[in-house]
Protein backbone atom coordinates (compact mmCIF):
# COMPACT_ATOMS: atom_id res chain seq x y z
CA UNK A 1 0.00 0.00 0.00
CA UNK A 2 0.77 3.44 -0.10
CA UNK A 3 2.73 5.50 3.06
CA UNK A 4 4.10 3.43 5.14
CA UNK A 5 4.48 -0.05 6.81
CA UNK A 6 2.00 1.67 9.62
CA UNK A 7 -0.48 2.30 7.47
CA UNK A 8 -0.54 -1.20 5.37
CA UNK A 9 -0.42 -2.92 9.12
CA UNK A 10 -3.51 -0.60 10.48
CA UNK A 11 -4.99 -0.76 7.40
CA UNK A 12 -4.70 -4.79 6.46
CA UNK A 13 -6.09 -5.93 10.20
CA UNK A 14 -9.13 -3.93 9.85
CA UNK A 15 -9.36 -5.60 6.57
CA UNK A 16 -9.09 -8.91 7.69
CA UNK A 17 -10.87 -8.26 10.53
CA UNK A 18 -13.88 -7.66 8.32
CA UNK A 19 -13.03 -10.73 6.38
CA UNK A 20 -13.44 -12.80 9.19
CA UNK A 21 -17.12 -11.32 10.25
CA UNK A 22 -17.92 -12.30 6.06
CA UNK A 23 -16.82 -15.85 6.74
CA UNK A 24 -18.35 -16.16 9.68
CA UNK A 25 -21.89 -15.69 8.17
CA UNK A 26 -21.56 -17.69 5.24
CA UNK A 27 -23.41 -20.43 5.28
CA UNK A 28 -22.86 -22.48 2.37
CA UNK A 29 -19.82 -23.97 1.66
CA UNK A 30 -19.15 -22.95 -1.78
CA UNK A 31 -19.57 -19.16 -0.87
CA UNK A 32 -17.05 -19.74 1.49
CA UNK A 33 -14.27 -18.50 -1.08
CA UNK A 34 -15.41 -15.26 -2.06
CA UNK A 35 -16.12 -14.34 1.77
CA UNK A 36 -12.81 -15.04 2.91
CA UNK A 37 -11.66 -12.67 -0.09
CA UNK A 38 -11.27 -9.50 2.26
CA UNK A 39 -9.17 -11.73 4.46
CA UNK A 40 -6.98 -12.91 1.92
CA UNK A 41 -6.41 -9.03 0.94
CA UNK A 42 -6.09 -7.89 4.34
CA UNK A 43 -3.15 -10.56 5.30
CA UNK A 44 -1.92 -9.45 2.10
CA UNK A 45 -1.40 -6.02 3.01
CA UNK A 46 -0.06 -7.07 6.43
CA UNK A 47 2.32 -8.83 4.47
CA UNK A 48 3.18 -5.78 2.51
CA UNK A 49 4.29 -3.82 5.94
CA UNK A 50 6.63 -6.96 6.42
CA UNK A 51 7.86 -5.69 3.37
CA UNK A 52 8.53 -2.03 4.08
CA UNK A 53 9.92 -3.19 7.62
CA UNK A 54 12.59 -5.12 5.23
CA UNK A 55 13.23 -1.91 3.06
CA UNK A 56 12.47 -3.96 0.03
CA UNK A 57 14.21 -6.20 -1.80
CA UNK A 58 14.30 -9.79 -2.11
CA UNK A 59 13.37 -10.40 1.04
CA UNK A 60 10.82 -13.79 1.57
CA UNK A 61 7.84 -11.27 2.63
CA UNK A 62 8.37 -9.73 -1.09
CA UNK A 63 7.68 -13.51 -2.50
CA UNK A 64 4.76 -14.04 -0.19
CA UNK A 65 3.00 -10.55 -1.47
CA UNK A 66 3.95 -11.51 -5.07
CA UNK A 67 2.63 -14.88 -5.01
CA UNK A 68 -0.65 -14.16 -3.82
CA UNK A 69 -0.88 -10.55 -6.10
CA UNK A 70 0.15 -12.33 -9.06
CA UNK A 71 -0.92 -16.27 -9.78
CA UNK A 72 -3.22 -16.65 -7.02
CA UNK A 73 -5.71 -13.61 -6.96
CA UNK A 74 -6.28 -14.57 -10.73
CA UNK A 75 -7.62 -17.78 -10.11
CA UNK A 76 -8.99 -17.16 -6.40
CA UNK A 77 -11.56 -14.41 -7.69
CA UNK A 78 -12.77 -15.51 -10.66
CA UNK A 79 -13.33 -18.82 -9.55
CA UNK A 80 -15.31 -17.46 -6.28
CA UNK A 81 -17.47 -15.74 -8.20
CA UNK A 82 -18.05 -18.97 -10.22
CA UNK A 83 -18.70 -21.23 -7.47
CA UNK A 84 -20.77 -18.55 -5.63
CA UNK A 85 -23.41 -17.88 -8.99
CA UNK A 86 -26.43 -19.50 -9.33
CA UNK A 87 -26.14 -22.52 -11.77
CA UNK A 88 -28.20 -19.84 -14.62
CA UNK A 89 -25.08 -17.53 -14.73
CA UNK A 90 -22.35 -19.35 -14.31
CA UNK A 91 -21.81 -20.70 -18.37
CA UNK A 92 -20.46 -16.49 -18.88
CA UNK A 93 -18.40 -16.80 -15.92
CA UNK A 94 -16.13 -19.47 -17.92
CA UNK A 95 -14.56 -16.93 -19.59
CA UNK A 96 -12.76 -15.02 -16.88
CA UNK A 97 -12.26 -18.28 -14.85
CA UNK A 98 -10.19 -19.52 -18.30
CA UNK A 99 -8.50 -16.27 -18.23
CA UNK A 100 -7.19 -16.51 -14.71
CA UNK A 101 -6.09 -19.94 -15.21
CA UNK A 102 -3.49 -19.31 -18.32
CA UNK A 103 -3.13 -15.94 -16.68
CA UNK A 104 -1.99 -17.18 -13.16
CA UNK A 105 0.12 -20.32 -15.18
CA UNK A 106 2.34 -17.30 -16.59
CA UNK A 107 2.57 -15.40 -13.64
CA UNK A 108 3.51 -18.84 -11.85
CA UNK A 109 6.39 -20.03 -14.08
CA UNK A 110 7.68 -16.30 -14.33
CA UNK A 111 7.98 -16.43 -10.44
CA UNK A 112 9.51 -19.61 -9.96
CA UNK A 113 12.18 -18.71 -12.52
CA UNK A 114 12.86 -15.31 -12.40
CA UNK A 115 13.55 -12.88 -8.79
CA UNK A 116 10.96 -10.55 -8.67
CA UNK A 117 12.52 -7.52 -6.01
CA UNK A 118 10.36 -4.54 -4.08
CA UNK A 119 11.60 -1.28 -4.08
CA UNK A 120 10.49 1.86 -1.73
CA UNK A 121 9.97 4.46 -4.14
CA UNK A 122 8.81 7.47 -1.61
CA UNK A 123 5.69 6.60 -0.32
CA UNK A 124 4.72 3.61 -2.25
CA UNK A 125 6.40 0.14 -3.30
CA UNK A 126 7.35 -1.09 -6.77
CA UNK A 127 7.34 -4.68 -6.96
CA UNK A 128 9.87 -5.62 -10.13
CA UNK A 129 9.40 -9.14 -12.30
CA UNK A 130 10.34 -9.35 -16.09
CA UNK A 131 7.32 -10.34 -17.24
CA UNK A 132 6.84 -11.35 -21.16
CA UNK A 133 3.85 -9.47 -23.24
CA UNK A 134 2.93 -7.71 -20.48
CA UNK A 135 0.37 -5.97 -21.54
CA UNK A 136 -1.53 -8.99 -22.72
CA UNK A 137 -0.68 -10.52 -19.56
CA UNK A 138 -2.50 -6.89 -17.88
CA UNK A 139 -5.48 -7.97 -19.51
CA UNK A 140 -5.94 -11.17 -19.07
CA UNK A 141 -6.02 -10.33 -15.31
CA UNK A 142 -8.13 -7.36 -15.26
CA UNK A 143 -10.41 -9.72 -17.44
CA UNK A 144 -10.39 -12.67 -14.64
CA UNK A 145 -10.76 -10.30 -11.16
CA UNK A 146 -12.24 -7.36 -12.56
CA UNK A 147 -14.61 -8.70 -15.58
CA UNK A 148 -15.58 -12.04 -13.53
CA UNK A 149 -16.93 -9.25 -10.67
CA UNK A 150 -18.95 -6.65 -13.61
CA UNK A 151 -20.49 -10.89 -15.10
CA UNK A 152 -21.60 -11.54 -11.75
CA UNK A 153 -25.52 -11.33 -10.74
CA UNK A 154 -24.97 -9.77 -7.21
CA UNK A 155 -25.35 -5.88 -7.69
CA UNK A 156 -22.69 -5.78 -4.87
CA UNK A 157 -20.34 -7.71 -6.02
CA UNK A 158 -21.00 -5.71 -9.88
CA UNK A 159 -20.52 -2.60 -7.32
CA UNK A 160 -17.25 -4.11 -6.49
CA UNK A 161 -15.99 -4.51 -9.75
CA UNK A 162 -16.96 -0.88 -11.13
CA UNK A 163 -14.74 0.42 -7.74
CA UNK A 164 -12.07 -2.11 -8.75
CA UNK A 165 -11.81 -1.47 -12.45
CA UNK A 166 -11.92 2.51 -12.11
CA UNK A 167 -9.26 1.99 -9.45
CA UNK A 168 -7.50 0.19 -11.51
CA UNK A 169 -7.32 2.94 -14.55
CA UNK A 170 -6.84 5.89 -11.70
CA UNK A 171 -3.45 3.79 -10.22
CA UNK A 172 -2.31 3.19 -13.93
CA UNK A 173 -2.57 6.61 -14.41
CA UNK A 174 -0.88 8.07 -11.28
CA UNK A 175 1.86 5.49 -10.26
CA UNK A 176 2.13 3.40 -13.34
CA UNK A 177 5.42 1.61 -12.17
CA UNK A 178 3.75 0.93 -8.77
CA UNK A 179 0.76 -0.20 -10.05
CA UNK A 180 0.26 -3.33 -8.44
CA UNK A 181 0.60 -2.56 -5.03
CA UNK A 182 -1.57 0.66 -5.11
CA UNK A 183 -4.07 -1.06 -7.30
CA UNK A 184 -3.73 -3.95 -4.19
CA UNK A 185 -4.30 -1.95 -1.92
CA UNK A 186 -7.35 -0.40 -2.91
CA UNK A 187 -8.74 -3.33 -4.02
CA UNK A 188 -8.48 -4.43 -0.56
CA UNK A 189 -9.92 -1.24 0.96
CA UNK A 190 -12.97 -1.84 -1.26
CA UNK A 191 -13.47 -5.84 -0.42
CA UNK A 192 -15.24 -4.75 2.84
CA UNK A 193 -18.06 -4.18 0.69
CA UNK A 194 -18.47 -8.37 0.84
CA UNK A 195 -19.35 -8.10 4.64
CA UNK A 196 -22.54 -6.61 3.22
CA UNK A 197 -22.28 -9.17 0.71
CA UNK A 198 -22.16 -12.36 3.37
CA UNK A 199 -24.84 -10.60 5.33
CA UNK A 200 -27.37 -10.82 2.24
CA UNK A 201 -26.31 -14.50 1.23
CA UNK A 202 -29.04 -17.04 1.73
CA UNK A 203 -28.36 -19.76 4.56
CA UNK A 204 -29.03 -22.44 1.87
CA UNK A 205 -32.18 -23.75 3.81
CA UNK A 206 -34.29 -23.00 0.79
CA UNK A 207 -32.01 -25.37 -1.12
CA UNK A 208 -32.08 -27.89 1.29
CA UNK A 209 -35.89 -28.29 0.79
CA UNK A 210 -36.15 -28.44 -2.54
CA UNK A 211 -33.78 -30.90 -2.50
CA UNK A 212 -35.68 -33.12 -0.02
CA UNK A 213 -39.08 -32.49 -1.83
CA UNK A 214 -40.10 -36.22 -4.09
Amino acid sequence: MCWSATADLVAGTAIAAAGVACVAQVRRARDLPLAALPLLLGAHQVIESVVWRSAGGASPATVAWAVIALPLLPVWVPFGVLLAAPSRVRPRLVVPAAAGLATAAVLAYCLATRPVTAEIRGHTLAYVLDLPNSPLIIIGYLLATVGSLLLAKDPLLRLLGVVAGAGAVVCAALWRLEFVSTWCALAAVVSVVMVRWGWRLPDGSADRQRSTVP
